[in-house]
């Protein structure tokens, strides 16, 4: 659906837009506090530090990232990813910040110059250039609104919001899977509005499941950064379509905490919705 070139290219450009929302902050800034519980921006950062840096070891050394994988899943499968980020936020935020920047840079050269009809692998999958880069890009995007979240900023919503949705829709049936839940047989439309005021679609045209709705507001929902109670402009038509929004994550990894509804109440858009941080890897 996207030429890998072009998804390189919105990849660069949202790391670069969390670039801006941090290269300028005072050390002490760092240290704010998230949405994510004892997350601080500096853990945000880290984390994607950390993230790209298996994604380069993966498109670069393919064998050597499936034993570190392999050891890390044996050894700590609920923490590695959260010592990642610890580790990390530990460092001076000039650090921090040149070693993502160096980290992210090696990896769009490194993705630029695979073949997207290999595979890459991952933590127990494995998956194009093209998903790899659209992975990132959603993650960066996701951990983006926790920082800019802890540092009050509202962030314009652009047409890189496509590849977040494309990813939410997609897996659909995951977010099932991930809570030990039968996903629906049938396929549902969802149709969301650009920003600049298209229409995104998804799925059979006459589906009777369907979701419609403000993409910027899709994209926090399934990336647990909005609850369901808050995301008014996503609606549903359909049982399964409606318990699909209060489950749905963009993330791979078991449930995510997610976030409180706005007026109160327990974080999270559904049963089961726990787990370390938001869940992603």
């Amino acid at each position: 659906m996207f030429d890998p070139g072009a998804v390189l290219a919105d990849l660069r450009d949202e790391c670069d837009e969390l670039d801006g929302l941090v290269a300028g902050l005072p050390a002490e800034r760092w240290a704010a506090p998230t949405p994510a519980e004892g997350w601080t921006v500096a853990h945000q950062i880290a984390h994607l530090a950390w993230t790209d840096r298996q994604a380069l070891r993966s498109a670069t050394d393919p064998d050597g990232f499936r034993r570190a994988a392999r050891e890390a899943l044996a050894t700590a499968p609920l923490t590695f990813v959260d010592d990642g980020a610890r580790t990390g936020a530990r460092l001076p935020p000039a650090e921090l910040l040149a070693d993502w920047r160096a980290t992210r840079e090696a990896l769009l050269r490194a993705l630029a110059t695979r073949p997207d009809g290999g595979k890459l692998p991952w933590f127990a999958t494995s998956m194009s250039v093209t998903s790899m880069a659209t992975g990132r890009l959603m993650e960066t995007w996701a951990h983006g609104q926790d920082v800019a979240d802890a540092l009050g900023v509202t962030r314009a919503p652009t047409a890189r919001l496509r590849h977040i949705a494309h990813i939410g829709v997609r897996a659909r049936d995951y977010s099932y899977a991930a809570r030990q839940l039968t996903p629906p047989a049938e396929e549902f439309r969802v149709e969301l509005r650009a920003p600049d005021g298209a229409l995104w679609t998804y799925g059979p045209p006459d589906a009777a499941q369907r979701v419609t709705g403000d993409a910027l507001e899709f994209c926090l929902l399934v990336t647990q950064r909005l609850h369901r109670d808050d995301a008014v402009s996503v609606r549903s038509e359909g049982t399964d379509a409606e318990r699909w929004l209060g489950i749905a994550q963009a993330f791979a990894g078991p449930p995510g905490q997610g976030r409180a509804p706005a007026g109160g109440g327990q974080p999270g858009n559904g049963p089961a919705g726990d787990g370390a941080e938001d869940g992603s890897i």
